[in-house]
């Protein structure tokens, strides 16, 4: 009898384990240990755009472990390969005309993008900007003019980009306007012809210059302070006006009608009483605004137009789960490619026939991640000891009581930007591993008015560090984190604060990952990218002169205060990096080597400012999940 019992049991283990295993969970329902490789491997398919007369759509896909371009016939099953680049990925692409694709890419991360072209059967392909050391971005894909495209490129000074009307078919090309060298960006009217500059005046304010027609000179009509903000986005359908974002006289940007004629705004659009409003579309073929975009804690619209409002909701009650981006359409206007996101996937892509009001699903960008073991991603907020409010997300592991577990803190790039509500790989693959993750929004951060934005000015590694920090003693005073096991980890600004972390609150983290990030504000200043020039002054007025503000920048540069860390770090680099210098992370682990503190470098010979090679990626995250388990392992686990 008892050999039964023992027997009965066994099967019931048994069939509980097949239970587990059939619908991919443990028996306690947190999520499976998923592979590493699914979270940081190349998409399946993604960058959907639809071709002008609406026949093709073309999408980016794995060759080789590189990101290529493909071409399909809308309501054919049969894909073809267009680009076959073996060293490194498509960086961006469109569509130039019914018969031919343009795409960017650069070599080993350097990011001195060529442009390059190739018909929709993958025949003719060739580089249009074949230049050493140059750097070519698009101004206007000129979608009503087939045969040319409007480009800037800094090859005739590095410093500044000249637009230039390109040939895509012979490759020639005729340069519009010569930078006189403080014209940072360039905007065309509705005919395709360049009228509008933002340029940088007396080193540090932002003018915006303006002219009636091609034939005449740019005239200044508006200069503001770099700490304010003017940003057109297109001409009123008249091309005699400038919608634009703007935070003249108050906090927050909005949506307003321009007039470069006098000067001034005439009409405003849009405004939300939280944060900035910095999106605007419009239908090209109606000649109608549709709708604006902001972000709180999600994504948010304002229509203006009752037809875009209507497919909207359309395609939202079909997909309510989900962040809704219209992202493509034909010239026609009849069809459009979705793009969805959500904190738990990286989402899908679906075709939507305004004709037939049929939407059908074209692919999923990671089909291999299951939702269901993906962790949410929560909004939150508290309050700095300033008293200013920091918002942010906190992601936890699925089926994992929120209570004294190991935390990663995660500062974000930029530092001018900011952290959103959607999925992130890195936040992700930690929460499987059983990470809390920390995410902030610190001063500085964009989105959140000006007078937020301006309080970062010279705050690297003190109010912008602060703000990290009293997030930190958030997480563990509400008995989330476990204060003995705490990490920072982040890139670029991250990186930097990430150094800061373990520099300036020496006690607060166990262990630290600093992916190309800075380590000394003075060779970071001197090393900028030629382009970055004309910004020089005003990222003196950001961050620190280096010779009016020496004491602050040494003060704030964690190189030099190599004595005070405790925690082991993990430092990784691509060597081909334009914009923080291999010398960054060098420094800083040479400085901790002559401490004989822990120190782990790894540095890839093919990459830039970040991993973009999926088996760089692979290496890194494997390495860092070494990294965290063995400085965040419990104390338990270590006995």
């Amino acid at each position: 009898m008892r050999n039964k019992r023992v027997l009965l049991s066994l099967l019931m283990l048994a069939l509980m384990l097949m239970v587990a295993c059939s619908t991919g969970k443990k028996a306690d329902s947190s999520a499976p240990i998923i592979p590493l490789e699914d979270f940081f491997k190349n998409a399946e398919k993604t960058s959907f755009q639809i071709s002008p007369d609406g026949t093709y759509y073309s999408f980016k896909a794995s060759y080789e472990n590189r990101m290529n371009i493909f071409v399909q016939e809308i309501g054919s099953e049969k894909e073809v390969q267009v680009t076959f680049e073996t060293d490194r990925n498509v960086a961006g692409y469109f569509w130039a005309n019914n018969e031919r694709l343009l795409f960017l890419k650069d070599d080993g991360g350097d990011e001195d993008f060529k442009l390059y072209g190739v018909n929709i059967d993958g025949s003719n392909s060739f580089c249009l900007t074949d230049f050493e050391n140059v750097r070519t971005g698009i101004i206007d894909d000129l979608p009503d003019i087939p045969e040319y495209i409007i480009i800037g490129m800094n090859k005739r000074n590095p410093q500044v980009f000249d637009p230039y009307r390109l040939d895509i078919n012979s490759g020639e090309m005729k340069m519009l306007y010569e930078n006189p060298g403080n014209i940072s960006g360039w905007l065309t009217d509705h005919d395709g012809k360049l009228r509008v500059a933002i340029a940088v005046t007396d080193m540090i304010n932002t003018s915006l210059l303006f002219r009636d027609n091609e034939e005449e000179d740019f005239r200044e009509v508006l200069t503001v302070s770099f700490k304010e903000t003017i940003a057109p986005h297109f001409f009123t359908f008249d091309n005699k006006k400038l919608y634009i974002s703007s935070d003249l006289g108050r906090d927050k940007t909005e949506i307003v009608i321009f007039d470069p004629s006098i000067g001034k705004e005439t009409e405003k659009l849009f405004s939300h009483p939280e944060v900035d409003v910095g999106r605007l579309s419009y239908s090209r073929k109606r000649k109608v605004i549709t709708a604006a975009r902001f972000t709180t804690d999600k994504l948010g619209y304002k229509f203006f137009d009752t037809e875009s409002e209507k497919m909207y909701k359309r395609v939202q009650s079909e997909l309510p789960e989900y962040e809704i981006y219209f992202v493509s359409t034909n010239l026609d206007e009849d069809k459009f490619l979705i793009r969805t996101y959500s904190d738990r996937s990286l989402g899908a892509y679906y075709l939507y026939d305004k004709t037939t009001d049929g939407l059908n699903h074209l692919a999923d960008v990671s089909p291999w991640l299951n939702e269901a073991h993906m962790a949410k991603m929560k909004p939150i907020k508290y309050i700095a000891r300033d008293g200013k409010t920091i918002h942010g997300y906190l992601t936890l592991p699925v089926g994992v009581k929120a209570k004294n577990l190991p935390l990663v803190v995660n500062p974000h790039g930029g530092p001018w930007a900011r952290d959103r509500w959607g999925f992130n790989p890195a936040v992700q693959f930690l929460a499987n591993r059983g990470y809390a993750v920390l995410q902030m929004n610190f001063r500085g951060s964009t989105g959140y008015g000006k007078e937020f934005w301006n309080s970062s000015i010279k705050q690297w590694g003190l109010a912008m560090q602060d703000d990290i920090t009293d997030g930190v003693k958030w997480v563990i005073s509400n008995g989330i984190a476990d204060k003995n096991r705490v990490a920072i980890y982040g890139g670029s600004y991250g990186g930097y604060a990430t150094l800061a972390g373990l520099a300036f609150t020496p006690d607060l983290y166990k262990c630290g990952v600093d992916y190309v990030g800075i380590s000394n504000l003075f060779t970071f200043l001197e090393t900028i990218p030629p382009y970055w020039e004309p910004y020089r002054q005003m990222w003196y007025e950001l961050v620190g002169d280096p010779q009016k503000d020496s004491l602050l920048l040494v003060a704030a540069s964690p190189v030099f205060h190599v004595d005070k860390i405790k925690a082991a770090l993990f430092v990784a680099q691509g060597a081909n990096d334009p914009r923080v210098k291999k010398a960054e992370s060098d420094q800083i682990v040479e400085a901790m080597k002559a401490r004989g503190i822990d120190v782990e470098y790894m540095v890839k010979d093919n990459e830039g400012h970040g991993f973009r090679n999926e088996e760089n990626r692979f290496d890194f995250y494997r390495a860092m999940e070494s990294f965290l388990a063995k400085h965040l392992q419990n104390e338990s686990e270590e006995k």
